[in-house]
């Protein structure tokens, strides 16, 4: 995703932001992105964020922040101390599952 200067405005997800009104629900950031004919990476970025509901912009790009910055530092410790791959996040859970379980983390 675009954050900088020079940035593709088509890989942009805060122009999609603009038009929402807070507080807004997870699925009406999808369905404002979708209807500003956003790319199917950005919809799928706003499918992904943590909360339910979000009461500002401000809360919306600072879960966005804290996605980039996860994904960033890669192996680094997460602010809880644990090492975490966000690579194949559960991947190797399906992987290994059992014929019995779910196959979905």
């Amino acid at each position: 995703m675009a954050f900088g200067q020079g940035e593709n405005p088509a890989s942009s997800i805060t122009p999609h932001l603009d038009s929402v009104d807070y507080p807004a629900l997870r699925e009406h950031l999808v369905e404002a992105a979708e209807d500003n004919g956003a790319d199917v990476d950005i919809i799928n970025v706003f499918k992904s964020l943590p909360r339910e509901e979000y009461l500002s912009r401000e809360e919306v790009m600072r879960d966005l922040a804290e996605a980039a910055r996860r994904f960033a530092t890669g192996g680094l410790r997460d602010d809880d101390g644990v090492v975490r791959d966000r690579r194949n996040i559960g991947r190797d859970l399906v992987e290994s599952a059992s014929d019995d379980t779910s196959r979905h983390p």
